[in-house]
């Protein structure tokens, strides 16, 4: 599903560059739960962006379900994102203002999806991650938990392929960090394709292979 060839990415001129990815190469299976692990620095981040259509290599290429990424426009990019893949962060970014079921209705929204059509994704997700009790609390009511379930939640709105998720477990302690990732595996089992962000050991554990990465390059 995602193939990578000798990507680099570089910030910056001649004069002053700093080189985020160096020659990474990288083939991830439809179906495979990976980790990408490393320090602060590392390029893990801009890997993921560029995995995610957020950014484009330097050099080398990016392939997502056959598509070269690296060789697309950025509208071209941007619809990609939006049908294939879901995004969950650390921060859970809901919007404060809005119940559980609007936060995972506006993505919807945006691509002009009925109000019918909305709420009845919207509670089957919420029925999925064990929140129908909980469909017109704000965030300010909800645990941490719950509000990254609801996160994970609006990533899947547009049924995507293809899952990233940057540090889902930091803002969490352990117990919930487990119940998160046992929601992730649920959702890898069913077939979608997850790459995630983490710095710790006992979160990789849960997946089917982690990449390490240091200054810009995988390591064993």
């Amino acid at each position: 599903m995602i193939k990578i060839e000798n990507v680099e990415k570089t910030y910056g001129n001649k004069l002053a560059s700093v080189h985020a990815l160096r020659g990474i190469s990288v083939d991830i299976k439809k179906g495979e739960f990976v980790s990408i692990m490393g320090a602060s620095g590392s390029g893990k981040s801009t890997l993921m962006n560029i995995i995610g259509c957020l950014d484009r290599p330097t050099s080398g290429s990016y392939c997502l379900d056959g598509v070269d990424i690296s060789r697309i426009d950025r509208d071209a990019a941007a619809e990609i994102r939006n049908d294939k893949i879901g995004f969950v962060f650390q921060s859970f970014f809901l919007l404060p203002k809005l119940n559980a079921v609007q936060n995972l209705e506006l993505p919807m929204l945006y691509k002009g999806v009925t109000k019918k059509v909305r709420r009845k994704v919207a509670s089957d997700i919420l029925e999925i991650m064990n929140l129908s009790d909980r469909a017109h609390h704000f965030p300010s009511e909800l645990s941490g938990g719950q509000c990254q379930r609801i996160a994970i939640g609006r990533a899947l709105t547009n049924n995507p392929s293809l899952i990233l998720a940057d540090e889902p477990t930091g803002n969490l302690d352990s117990v919930t960090s487990y119940e998160i990732m046992k929601v992730l595996r649920g959702l890898n089992k069913t077939g979608t394709t997850i790459v995630l962000i983490t710095h710790e050991d006992e979160i990789a554990k849960f997946t089917d292979k982690t990449l390490h990465i240091k200054d810009g390059q995988f390591i064993n």
